[in-house]
């Protein structure tokens, strides 16, 4: 099953047309530039707001666990069990939001065309299911990124149960591109920076997720049993300091997040890294009903693994992160494939080396 080359046409024409609250715990903290912490986050969960229309549907989740140090450490992931060898199609809708500062700058995902940030998000191994992903000599499967790290991190079963899958898509197997979301950042929440040497913008977090909520309120298509993603352009979030490549969390059973695409080559969040690595984290911690807590604190998947990696596709070259399996949490060490600790190899030596 793959991305059928008519949508990509139509998201490339489509691409092409548009340009005529609370306390966040950190997943990733991993260094600093001129004062800049680099930093994905997730926000806990809490109600949804009264105006907030919350469906019937349902996020397709397992529930199972492991035992460390005599202690049992309970999780729940997005998908199905990979014991019941079953796949799992997560119905997924990406919304760009355009940021407009009050100084009149303008970071636009839709802008570029053909070559425009959300036209490759759509193109990249991300959503694309024709990368084959070959992990230490072992072929996890051709198919998408998300995909072949659940695969690789429940190997022992999965290699027995080959149609357990995790996939984004849709009914039929697409990814839905919803309305633009145009947000005119007072200047109070919103400025231009240059945390690692280009112009961004750098917006107020607790505003962007304000601004976001009340769009999944008032939209007729969202529903919980699917994952929204919100994807800007050339921006980072701020609370307290830059620089916040994106976040996930929930409200009630909506989960959503949201990720930043960077155009410039090298710098934090480069093209789909972020949105890699928020993924993996959404995907093994929803956050609903519950965090999922291990030994190391939260199960923040993309946190402790450092590093992008290349990959190859449609004539671009994406960077996409490493992702932690259960085994650094202190799952089954013969669970993954290779018994690895991340699904690029990274070679740590104990659980929790580099924190939650």
């Amino acid at each position: 099953m793959y991305l059928k080359r008519p949508l990509i046409f139509r998201i490339l024409a489509f691409c092409a047309v548009c340009i005529m609250v609370s306390t966040f715990a950190f997943t990733q903290d991993i260094s600093s530039t001129a004062g800049a912490f680099k930093r994905l986050a997730v926000k806990p969960p809490r109600p949804a707001p009264a105006n907030f229309h919350l469906s019937s549907g349902v996020l397709p989740e397992w529930n199972g666990s492991f035992v460390y140090n005599g202690n049992q450490y309970n999780y729940v992931m997005v998908g199905a069990d990979p014991s019941t060898n079953q796949g799992a199609l997560i119905t997924t809708w990406v919304i760009p939001v355009k940021i407009v500062l009050s100084t009149g700058q303008t970071f636009d995902p839709l802008s570029g065309g053909p070559s425009s940030p959300l036209a490759r998000t759509i193109l990249s191994p991300i959503f694309d299911r024709s990368t084959t992903y070959v992990q230490g000599g072992v072929d996890v499967g051709t198919t998408q990124y998300l995909d072949a790290f659940q695969r690789a991190n429940f190997w022992s079963i999965v290699s027995n149960n080959p149609n357990s899958h995790l996939l984004l898509g849709g009914p039929s197997s697409r990814i839905a591109i919803l309305p633009e979301l145009t947000l005119n950042v007072p200047p109070s929440d919103g400025l231009v920076g240059t945390p690692f040497g280009h112009q961004v913008a750098e917006v107020s977090l607790d505003y962007f997720d304000n601004e976001i909520s009340t769009y999944m309120a008032q939209s007729d298509v969202i529903n919980a049993a699917g994952i929204p993603i919100f994807e800007t352009a050339d921006t980072y979030l701020t609370e307290g300091g830059c620089c916040i490549a994106g976040y996930h969390s929930a409200l009630d059973a909506q989960t959503y997040l949201s990720a930043t695409y960077v155009t410039y080559a090298g710098d934090y969040g480069e093209d789909v890294s972020a949105l890699s690595a928020l993924l993996g984290d959404w995907a093994d911690d929803p956050l609903y009903p519950a965090p999922n807590s291990t030994p190391c604190g939260g199960l923040a998947v993309a946190g402790p693994a450092p590093g992008s990696y290349p990959y190859q596709l449609h004539n671009f070259t994406y960077h996409l992160q490493d992702l932690v399996f259960l085994r650094y949490f202190g799952g089954p060490a013969d669970g993954s494939v290779n018994d690895w600790w991340s699904f690029q190899g990274y070679p740590f030596t104990q659980v929790c080396q580099n924190g939650d």
